[in-house]
């Protein structure tokens, strides 16, 4: 955790940084899903944060892994002396923010419940995030055909090549301009011509789901808090 006393932080710098924490299954930013209820910082760098999600009994592997994000997104702002940050309305609570506030890891937050951590977790929504990516890239190709036979160098730049890119080189897979663009998500194998037409099935289907998720998820949460906002930002 920062130290600094020099540096000015505000409420803004703090959505900035939760802006960078993702919702695993989604794949979104926390703070453009309006899970972020909160954010305020004190003159002498106490930063809280209040998280709230669609429903009560959301996962809570999933919510653990955005409350320990955001967590350490906020604590490694400079000017940030401590970060408190807490999910509020969900049956777990209690265990998620106590777990993250000691550090303990999500199997020693849910002892006798968890039989391990969640790496594995994330590494499999990254590679579905690398599917969609892979679809919403082809996508914008004037012939999808031949979508086999391209790099990553050989696709316009866009911001949906940028985020393949970013999940790709957080999974360990190629990602520079020489890289095939479609690539098998678990090895990082080329696909060839042979296996295209069924790997961009796949990767349609998995953009279809994670975009109708994500709908649904902003309907819940918006009819779950209809009487307020978005979320909020105070200093």
């Amino acid at each position: 955790m920062s130290t600094g006393t020099n540096v000015a932080i505000d409420g803004s710098r703090i959505l900035a940084a939760l802006a960078k924490v993702r919702d695993p299954e989604l794949d979104e930013p926390i703070t453009a899903l309006g899970f972020v209820a909160s954010c305020a910082v004190s003159a002498d760098g106490h930063a809280t944060v209040r998280l709230r999600l669609p429903t009560y009994f959301c996962a809570p592997n999933f919510a653990f892994l955005m409350v320990a994000d955001a967590h350490d997104a906020v604590s490694a702002l400079e000017g940030v002396r401590h970060a408190e940050v807490v999910l509020v309305d969900h049956f777990a609570a209690e265990a998620i923010n106590g777990g993250v506030a000691a550090r303990a890891g999500f199997e020693r937050s849910f002892p006798g419940e968890a039989t391990g951590e969640l790496d594995r977790l994330r590494a499999d929504f990254l590679r579905r995030a690398v599917l969609a990516g892979t679809d919403q890239v082809c996508r914008a190709l004037p012939d999808i055909g031949v979508a086999a036979g391209l790099r990553l160098g050989d696709v316009p730049a866009s911001r949906e090549l940028d985020r393949l890119r970013e999940r790709r080189a957080e999974l360990g897979l190629p990602a520079g301009d020489d890289a095939p663009l479609l690539i098998d998500p678990e090895t990082g194998a080329p696909i060839g011509p042979d296996r295209a037409a069924p790997h961009l099935r796949r990767a349609r289907t998995m953009r279809v789901g994670i975009e109708a998720n994500t709908g649904i998820c902003r309907g819940m949460l918006r009819h779950r808090y209809q009487d307020e906002g978005e979320g909020e930002e105070e200093r």
